[in-house]
């Protein structure tokens, strides 16, 4: 019989000791990281899979000094197993990533170590080309980052990153460019763009005050000549380090492997255009040296599209002369 657990997730049977480190860490999930239900369970299904492959490998119901005694190779035929059950490379990096969270925890806690789990790589995954994010797929992803930090304010960070990137289309590199005298003051952000060509794009109030709750927790104080967003070492914030997060959110969301941070960037544009706005003013936003260009980037169905060029394009439908 599975061993009941707080949440809508069954996982196979284990050993008393080990049922009462997967209650503690869904309960530190939860009230610690402040994770929701969602997230929980579907980190819970993931090491739910885990230990359902460990019985059988192992010969019998999993403890914890199991955990303590895998080696690499262990982990590595779990690896090769849910290959073959069909995953995804995105959904066995998530996968990998909560047994990692898993072991930290008992290690934090003084249950287990065991270094084996450090020596696996995450699954390189495909890149692709950005596809826009649907509007509800996006406000998800702004919800749901600061459930990926233990630290607050690495939390905040991410938040305020990702609202820029999505409410004021900025590219990634444009947003880690930023240093905190830029940020936003009242309604307007100066952005230096490609070629060093300057543009004025509008801030939501709700981007200016997760900016502002952001620096407000900044250990260093926030000095105006410091990069807006620093990594948890300080310093810049490395660019990989944002990929990274944006991976392990679209696994936890079940987005696709195209959303990328450039995909907030497409998704700001595409949205604004699909809901009625101005072609050309959505060209200067994302600092598109061509309405060509804005034309390709975003993905609207051709109605819309003829629709808004209609409405902005001063000669069309107009007769062309000789």
């Amino acid at each position: 019989m599975a061993v009941p657990i707080p949440l809508p997730v069954v996982f196979p049977p284990l050993g008393p000791d080990l049922t009462a480190a997967v209650i503690d860490w869904q309960n530190w999930l939860s009230a610690e990281r402040r994770a929701s239900p969602h997230t929980v369970a579907a980190y819970g299904r993931d090491l739910a899979a885990f230990f359902t492959f460990l019985t059988p490998y192992r010969g019998g119901i999993p403890a914890l000094p199991d955990l303590a005694d895998l080696q690499p190779a262990d982990f590595r035929a779990w690896l090769a197993q849910r290959t073959q059950d069909g995953l995804s490379r995105p959904s066995i990096a998530r996968a990998l990533s909560t047994l990692r969270g898993f072991f930290k925890f008992l290690e934090r806690t003084g249950r287990v170590e065991n270094a084996a789990l450090k020596t696996l790589r995450s699954p390189r995954l495909p890149k692709q080309v950005p596809r826009p994010l649907t509007e509800s797929d996006a406000v998800a992803t702004l919800s749901t980052a600061a459930e990926l930090q233990e630290e607050p304010w690495l939390a905040a960070r991410d938040v305020a990153l990702f609202s820029l990137l999505y409410g004021c289309g900025l590219r990634l590199g444009e947003a880690l460019s930023l240093r905190v005298a830029d940020r936003p003051h009242g309604d307007t952000l100066r952005v230096m763009g490609k070629g060093s060509k300057e543009r004025i794009v509008p801030v939501l109030p709700l981007v200016r005050d997760a900016i502002t709750a952001y620096l407000a927790q900044r250990p260093d104080g926030s000095p105006d000549d410091s990069a807006l967003f620093i990594g948890a070492r300080g310093g810049d914030l490395n660019p990989g380090v944002v990929q990274r997060q944006m991976r392990r959110l679209r696994a936890l969301l079940g987005l696709g492997e195209r959303a990328t941070p450039h995909a907030l960037r497409h998704s700001f544009a595409t949205h604004l255009l699909s809901n009625g706005g101005d072609l050309r003013t959505i060209q200067e936003l994302l600092g598109h040296t061509t309405l060509a260009t804005t034309q390709r980037y975003t993905q609207v169905d051709t109605g819309q599209l003829t629709r808004v060029y209609q409405s902005a394009h001063p000669r069309a439908g107009k007769p062309q002369g000789g």
